[in-house]
C-alpha cells in the first residue's frame, strides 16, 4: 500500500474504544433483558393471573436471553477481532515487503491531519524508527495490537447485565398482589429504562432526555402491545 488514495477499503479510522466494550455491551444487555423479559411476563398476566405460569415464562426468558445474548456478544466481537487481527498481519507483512512506501504513507497521514511536509515526514522516521507496526496500526486504523477486544468480556457482560435486567420485571410481576402486579412492573420498567437510557446516553457522548425518552416510549409500547395480545387471547380462552 503505497498510498493511503490507493486502498479505498481499508477502514483508515474505524477502531472502536476498547475501554468501553465491556461497559456498551453491558448497558444494550440490560435493556434487552428489561423489555423482553417485562414483555413476556406482562403478556401471560394479560391471560392468567397464576404465579406459577408467571414464573416459569420469566425464568425461561431470563436463561434463553441471557443465554443468546452470550453467545451473539461473543459471536460478534470475535469477528471483528479476527478481522483486526487479520489487518494487523497484513499491516504488518507491508512494512516488511515494502518499508518506503509505508514510511511515505505515514507521512501523508500526518499532512492530512495538518502537520507541516517536514513535521510529517520527522515525525514519521522517528515514529517508524521507534514501533513502525504501532505508528501505522494507530494512525491508519486506529488498532492498538495490545488492546483487542475481548469476546469473553463482551459476552460475560451481556450475559450478566441481561440478567440483573431481567431480574427487575420478574420480581416486579410475581412480588406484588394479583391486581397490582402488572401497574407495578410498569412503572419499574419505564423507571429503569430511563436510567439505563441515561446511562447508555453518557457513555456514547450524546442526548440523555433523547435517550430515555427514546427507550422508555419504545418500552411502554412493547408493554401494551403484549398486556393486550395476552388479555385477548385470555378473554377468548385460547390460554
Amino acid at each position: 500500500m503505497s498510498t493511503t488514495s490507493s486502498h479505498p477499503h481499508e477502514p483508515h479510522g474505524t477502531g472502536l474504544g476498547q475501554r468501553l466494550n465491556w461497559l456498551r455491551a453491558g448497558v444494550l444487555g440490560a435493556n434487552d433483558g428489561i423489555v423482553s423479559v417485562a414483555s413476556l411476563v406482562v403478556g401471560v398476566a394479560g391471560a392468567t393471573t397464576d404465579s406459577a405460569a408467571l414464573l416459569i415464562a420469566g425464568l425461561a426468558g431470563l436463561v434463553g436471553g441471557a443465554i443468546s445474548m452470550a453467545l451473539g456478544e461473543y459471536v460478534s466481537v470475535s469477528s471483528q477481532r479476527d478481522s483486526e487481527r487479520a489487518l494487523i498481519e497484513k499491516e504488518r507483512e507491508e512494512l516488511r515487503t515494502m518499508p518506503e512506501e509505508e514510511l511515505a504513507e505515514l507521512a501523508e497521514l500526518y499532512r492530512h491531519r495538518g502537520l507541516s511536509e517536514q513535521t510529517a515526514q520527522q515525525v514519521a522516521v522517528e515514529l517508524t524508527a521507534h514501533d513502525a507496526l504501532a505508528a501505522h496500526l494507530e494512525v491508519e486504523l486506529g488498532i492498538d495490537q495490545h488492546d483487542l477486544v475481548n469476546p469473553w468480556h463482551a459476552a460475560l457482560s451481556s450475559a450478566v447485565s441481561f440478567t440483573i435486567g431481567a431480574l427487575l420485571p420478574l420480581l416486579a410481576i410475581l412480588l406484588p398482589p394479583p391486581g397490582w402486579r402488572v401497574p407495578v412492573t410498569f412503572a419499574a420498567v419505564l423507571i429503569a429504562l430511563a436510567l439505563t437510557g441515561t446511562i447508555s446516553a453518557r457513555v456514547g457522548g450524546s442526548s440523555r432526555r433523547r435517550a430515555a425518552v427514546r427507550l422508555v416510549v419504545g418500552g411502554a409500547l412493547a408493554l401494551a402491545v403484549t398486556w393486550l395480545i395476552g388479555s385477548l387471547l385470555g378473554t377468548t380462552g385460547v390460554v
